[in-house]
């Protein structure tokens, strides 16, 4: 007891941090500069601007200003345009939400990855990508924090589920663009590489947006098949062949080999793509999860009980749209049933997490959890 009573004593004596010539430091023996006192040694906005000039690639997307924003703003005295791109992002509720979504696993295990940790993957992918190839690291990063934004809960099940009561469907990339991050006013090239990541989307504008593209599939090809053999639904045989001769069988070898790929076809060519030969290892390991992984009989009925629980939650507040919360999705009083109605129902709907979603249909539609889907060696937990 002594020694927890001193430890709290040691932690409420740093409340204030410790002073100093004006300043107030962390650390009572703190120590530690930057070697340059004055404020013109800074490396502002402006001074990031005019390097980038000099240090990125001819094609490589320059951030200006405040940036192509739909609600024009005063530039940041700091950060780039895309440096505040990546920063809205990082601290918006739909990239936090991303932690409760489903990436194969619906109620994911202690390893298994969310929405959240693949994004976090991609941007390392692409970063060490588009570093290499000097394009703009700042843009790239943000567009890969965003890129699944737009997803519902049970994974990509919940576009069946939600497309049915949209003009044009419920397309995750266009929705995550123009719905879910719209109020944080980002550059017109982050929004254009979000909505366009996905392959069978039109090309990105910039090539920071195509590099995504292929960081997405790179990431997910590799650390799906990860996780369905450390969670015993495969055995790392099921790996073909061909990825194991040109890229390894450890996914850290994969992403090594993918991205060494892509760097050196970009270098030499100055467009972004892949070499022939690990780009062809890439599509067959697509090939395999998709038969053994995202359509084996169990994902498929998981996908199945997903649709059912999200058309009844749409269906359910569609009708009675003024349950929705202000800000959930609603954001004036609305008469159930009509089309505006039924589109914000899908707005709400589509921003819950995984363990959200199936409790309201529990707790408000009665729904019975032995229907719900389960999550691969985890029990049901609401």
């Amino acid at each position: 007891m002594d020694r927890e009573n001193e430890r709290h004593r040691r932690w409420a004596s740093t409340m204030a941090g410790h002073g100093g010539d004006g300043i107030t430091f962390a650390h009572l023996d703190s120590h530690a500069g930057t070697g340059a006192e004055l404020p013109e040694s800074g490396f502002d906005r402006q001074a990031r601007e005019r390097a980038d000039r000099g240090q990125l690639a001819p094609r490589a997307t320059r951030g200006l200003g405040a940036g192509n924003r739909v609600r024009p703003e005063e530039p940041d005295r700091w950060r780039t345009c895309f440096e505040r791109d990546h920063d809205r992002i990082l601290h918006a509720t739909a990239f936090r939400r991303l932690a409760g979504k489903t990436q194969v696993f619906v109620f994911p295990d202690d390893h298994q990855r969310t929405r959240l940790t693949h994004a976090l993957e991609v941007a390392q992918v692409a970063t060490s990508i588009a570093r290499a190839c000097r394009l703009n690291v700042a843009l790239t990063e943000a567009i890969a924090l965003g890129h699944d934004c737009g997803h519902g809960p049970g994974g990509h099940a919940s576009e069946d589920a939600l497309s049915p009561y949209l003009d044009g469907g419920f397309d995750h990339a266009t929705w995550g663009a123009d719905v879910s991050l719209a109020p944080l006013n980002l550059c017109h090239e982050t929004l254009d590489g979000i909505r366009n990541h996905s392959w069978s989307r039109p090309a990105p504008i910039t090539p920071e947006g195509e590099v995504v593209s292929w960081a997405d599939r790179i990431a997910y090809v590799c650390h799906d098949f990860e996780d369905a053999v450390k969670s015993g639904i495969v055995t790392p045989s099921a790996l073909p062949q061909l990825v194991r001769e040109r890229c390894g069988d450890q996914r850290s070898q994969q992403l090594g080999t993918f991205i060494d790929a892509m760097v050196s076809a970009i270098l030499s060519s100055g467009r972004i793509g892949m070499a022939d030969a690990q780009a062809e290892a890439l599509a067959a390991f697509r090939a395999s999860n998709y038969e053994h992984i995202y359509l084996r009989p169990s994902s498929v009925a998981q996908g199945r009980s997903v649709v059912g629980v999200l058309q009844a939650l749409v269906e359910h507040f569609g009708d009675r749209p003024n349950l929705i919360p202000v800000g959930g999705g609603r954001t004036t009083d609305l008469t159930g049933g009509e089309p505006l109605a039924v589109r914000e129902a899908v707005a709400y709907v589509a921003g819950m997490t995984d363990r959200f979603a199936f409790g309201q249909a529990v707790a408000l539609l009665g729904w019975d959890p032995d229907k719900l889907p389960v999550g691969i060696g985890v029990t049901r937990r609401l």
